[in-house]
């Protein structure tokens, strides 16, 4: 699982903790939610999975450099998991 810092601005230390810290805390949701939607036979790992996160929003998209067939299987419940909302965001 790979994820993509959205910042605006100068990353300084008091940003790149505020990332380590919501990556703590998305990374634990994220795994669960795929393992609940995914079936784990066909999953070996979650390296295909990219995220782009709004740092000042703290809020994720799937990224497009997830593929396709993942997407359409995690898109429908993935924002309102995820985000607390149900709209749909595929970066």
């Amino acid at each position: 699982m790979k994820f993509n810092w959205v910042i605006s601005g100068d990353t300084n230390p008091a940003v790149k903790k505020v990332c380590i810290d919501l990556e703590y805390r998305l990374r634990p949701r994220i795994t669960k939610f795929l393992l609940s939607r995914l079936d784990s036979e066909h999953l070996d790992d979650f390296s295909c999975f990219h995220f782009d996160v709004d740092i000042k929003n703290q809020w994720v998209w799937i990224s497009e450099k997830t593929p396709h067939d993942y997407i359409e299987k995690i898109k429908t419940d993935f924002d309102n998991e995820i985000n607390g909302s149900a709209l749909f965001s595929v970066a």
